[in-house]
């Protein structure tokens, strides 16, 4: 059903503050500690309240508290504390609604947009940004009490905002992207934070905060996060950004230090460039371009594994020379502190439509900053990789691209657009632009990413496996070869094979995948990583089928992979093996004794398109048997012995029914689109192979 489409990816809210997330309640019923911290927060004394709202901050990382807390209307008792008086009360309020945000997911951000907490956020942020060069605490008592109330609460309220708006933002995209139970209208989405951040000048209060990146890194890296998700999909706001708001960000770009939180700070601040890349002067955009790519090569060069090993030796030779003059008993107190547990740090924020991964960087005790710089490497790689991803996407298709879609009968047309794995929206040609496509290769993009397929260091993975705090690095490991493999999958749909190093390279590239899958003696049933090199693998073997480029994979290990991934709970998965066996046969069916292969093929795509629940599966398993069965003597040999004329036809009615049964409650108006085409395919398909006297007697 044509090709796969490159995903994209969209950047993921904070998770909770604090040192833990207890799963488990403690002392009671959860109504009677809501109902009296609740009443506390209305207390005379500032240490009451800011008591009070530390305990519900704490409280709130249980997810079972939290509709206690909200049935005594927590948004609008903790909204007003975000001006109190107290600075720390200030604090305690954003951190405990940054946690109900986070842990609470989109109806509960949704509800507290309704329940206005944008107004006392906004005036916080414009507050905190004004005072944030003439603080309000004496430097003295600053340095006593080693903290800076202003820039610590802007902390925490960037992130409250941050969640907010992306968990909001998240919502009205799926809404709009909606591929399965189109229950909503668009416009019925929540985009109220949207609105306000827009309208009321935001921008600048932000841009005020990151201009202090040089003394709190900390601080800069919440702001950037924030606007690279407040800059996505938002071109209201890019009339905001003049040239001195640009300025700021190419400042943090140009800044020197080596340190991986500054490495993160500068992939964030390059993908939010990336983002607002339209109000760049169209002279500009090709050492623009060639900057943000050449931060993420440096991002990417760095050994992941040997940075922990490095790290991890640190840390142990850190806490040995601190242990020094300390006792058996002081040393084991610092241990309980310090040591999180793996069910606490892995603990999944709330799911929506799209899958989201916590970030514990936040969560880690002060002293754990080696483990924090590992932290900040691999979600810069991650980042790198995530927008490396976007930059090959095109996911604009003009009026009289969609109009064309609808109106044409012919399948070459879907083989020249992108296909949404799984979801079946279709994408409008994937091409890179001059600028892009030059700035990879200078910056050797493809090489980087290809070093970051590999699966991870394993003396790095056994340190972890063995230190409860590193422990939850292993799954960001995993994450960055698994974008690894999706941005591999997005350069080989929109680079040229000479520049991807010509067929040679491309075969290499097919035994490196081949060694991912095979290497172990089960095959991978990861579902992250079986979709991602499921989609890298697809668009490399169609790659080279098109180029004739013979292809290094056995029919064995094909079959193997296929019969893996077809049991797999996700569509995508499915897709793209249903896929890969058509890309593979169509190749066999021009070669000499293959019917055997062909037969075993053509079964297995027979059977899923009868068999399978999805018609977006099925109808791809259809495609791929036109492709497989559409010519050669082998092919006909094979389609004959397996009675595939007459299993077709008396399969037609059949899916025909289901497309009116199932398909307008259950699909987009683009996927039915594309069933469509495959529906009259096989009407052609079956009439082409009645010519060929293919019809038993």
């Amino acid at each position: 059903m044509g090709k796969s489409r490159a995903r994209r990816f969209r950047r993921a809210p904070f998770s909770p503050a604090g040192p833990e997330q207890r799963r488990g309640g403690e002392g009671g019923p959860e109504d009677e500690p809501a109902a009296e911290l609740l009443e506390k927060l209305q207390h005379p004394s500032a240490e009451v309240r800011e008591y009070a709202c530390a305990s519900i901050s704490k409280l709130l990382q249980q997810k079972h508290v939290i509709p206690a807390f909200l049935q005594r209307d927590v948004v609008r008792c903790l909204g007003p504390l975000l001006m109190d008086h107290s600075l720390a009360v200030r604090e305690t309020a954003a951190g405990a609604l940054r946690n109900l945000s986070a842990c609470g997911g989109f109806e509960v951000c949704d509800d507290m947009v309704t329940k206005d907490i944008m107004t006392p956020l906004v005036a916080l942020l414009k507050e905190c940004s004004t005072g944030l060069d003439t603080n309000q605490l004496s430097p003295k008592k600053c340095r006593e009490m080693n903290k800076n109330y202003i820039e610590d609460i802007a902390n925490e309220a960037i992130n409250l905002l941050w969640n907010v708006w992306d968990w909001n933002l998240e919502q009205y995209r799926n809404c709009l992207l909606s591929t399965l139970h189109r229950i909503h209208d668009p416009f019925e989405c929540n985009n109220t934070a949207v609105s306000i951040f827009n309208k009321e000048g935001c921008l600048e209060a932000v841009l005020h905060y990151m201009k202090k990146f040089s003394t709190n890194v900390d601080l800069a890296i919440s702001v950037a996060n924030c606007l690279q998700a407040v800059t996505e999909d938002n071109p209201d706001l890019l009339s905001s950004f003049n040239v001195s708001a640009q300025h700021v960000l190419e400042t943090v770009m140009l800044c020197p230090e080596s340190t991986m939180k500054h490495i993160l700070l500068r992939t964030l601040i390059a993908g939010t460039i990336w983002n607002i890349k339209d109000t760049i002067p169209p002279g500009s955009l090709g050492s623009m371009v060639n900057a943000i790519l050449k931060i993420f090569s440096e991002s990417l060069a760095i050994d992941a594994g040997e940075t922990i090993i490095r790290m991890n030796e640190a840390e142990k030779n850190r806490l040995k020379l601190a242990a020094e003059p300390e006792t058996e008993e002081n040393m084991s107190d610092v241990r309980d502190n310090c040591v999180l547990s793996e069910d606490d740090d892995m603990e999944e924020i709330p799911k929506g439509k799209v899958k989201r991964e916590n970030d514990i960087s936040d969560l880690l005790p002060s002293d754990k900053w080696e483990l924090k710089e590992v932290t900040a490497l691999l979600m810069a790689q991650q980042t790198a990789l995530e927008i490396i991803v976007n930059m090959c996407c095109s996911e604009d298709p003009s009026d009289d691209e969609w109009e064309e879609l609808s109106s044409s009968d012919e399948s070459d047309l879907f083989m020249e657009n992108s296909y949404n794995e799984g979801g079946g929206l279709l994408m409008s040609p994937l091409c890179l632009s001059d600028e892009v496509n030059s700035a990879f290769l200078n910056n050797l993009i493809p090489k980087k990413i290809l070093e970051k397929t590999a699966f991870p260091n394993s003396v790095a993975l056994d340190i972890c496996m063995h230190n409860p705090s590193w422990k939850p690095l292993i799954k960001k490991l995993n994450a960055v070869q698994c974008r690894a493999l999706t941005c591999l999958h997005s350069i080989l749909l929109v680079s040229d094979v000479d520049c991807l190093g010509g067929a040679s390279a491309l075969q290499s590239l097919a035994q490196h995948l081949s060694q991912l899958v095979f290497s172990k003696t089960e095959l991978p049933t990861d579902t992250e990583f079986l979709e991602a090199i499921t989609s890298a693998l697809r668009a490399l073997l169609q790659t080279m089928a098109s180029k004739n480029i013979s292809q290094c994979m056995t029919s064995e290990q094909l079959l193997a992979l296929c019969e893996a991934g077809i049991h797999s709970s996700n569509a995508s998965v499915r897709v793209n093996v249903v896929s890969i066996l058509g890309i593979s046969g169509s190749v066999l069916a021009k070669g000499q004794d293959t019917a055997e292969t062909l037969k075993m093929i053509g079964k297995f795509l027979l059977e899923v398109a009868m068999k399978e629940s999805s018609l977006v599966v099925a109808g791809e398993a259809l495609d791929a048997l036109f492709d497989v069965f559409a010519d050669g003597k082998e092919a006909e040999k094979a389609a004959v012995q397996i009675k595939l004329l007459p299993a077709l036809k008396e399969f037609q009615p059949v899916f025909k029914m289901r497309m009116r049964k199932e398909g307008k409650g259950q699909y987009s108006t683009d996927q039915l689109c594309v069933l469509d085409n495959v529906k009259m395919n096989l009407r052609r398909f079956i009439a082409y192979q009645e010519t060929l006297g293919k019809t038993p007697a």
